[in-house]
């Protein structure tokens, strides 16, 4: 039986982790990566019970994910080199429709408030394989 986990929550951010480094093609596209961490930061939205900005924030080098954690995001915001920025249902919607995340970014949909675009658009299939880890992650979405 798996066990789902609530998208973010501490345990969604130790799966991620897991996923991510049980993923080849993420440990390949990765390898070069060494410019810090990258959060994920979900607006506060009260309808769904997320009272604050929230984050997850993923300690990723060299083709691992040395840690994810879930906080705050201002102390995400503090702690990431790249910060990515949305609302719960863009977040969502990235993960289960699984939308190349540059494309997103260039769109609009999501906003990086922290970090160098041009080295972010560099990592192109590292960005798809983090995102291939998530959908790999039994997750539950919250409703409104």
């Amino acid at each position: 039986m798996t066990t789902t986990h609530i998208f973010p929550s501490d345990d969604w951010a130790d799966a991620y982790r897991d996923a991510l480094n049980e993923n080849p093609a993420y440990a390949e596209a990765g390898k070069d990566w060494t410019h810090g961490a990258v959060a994920m930061v979900v607006k506060a939205d009260a309808a769904l019970g997320i009272d604050t900005d929230m984050a997850v924030l993923l300690d990723v080098d060299s083709g691992r994910c040395r840690a994810a954690s879930y906080l705050d995001g201002d102390a995400a915001r503090e702690q990431g080199a790249f910060v990515l920025e949305g609302t719960y249902a863009r977040w969502a919607t990235l993960i289960k429709q699984g939308d190349d995340p540059i494309k997103t970014l260039m769109q609009g949909k999501l906003k990086m408030t922290k970090g160098h675009l041009p080295t972010l658009i560099r990592y192109v299939e590292s960005s798809k394989q983090l995102l291939a880890s998530a959908q790999n992650v039994a997750t539950e979405y919250r409703e409104p």
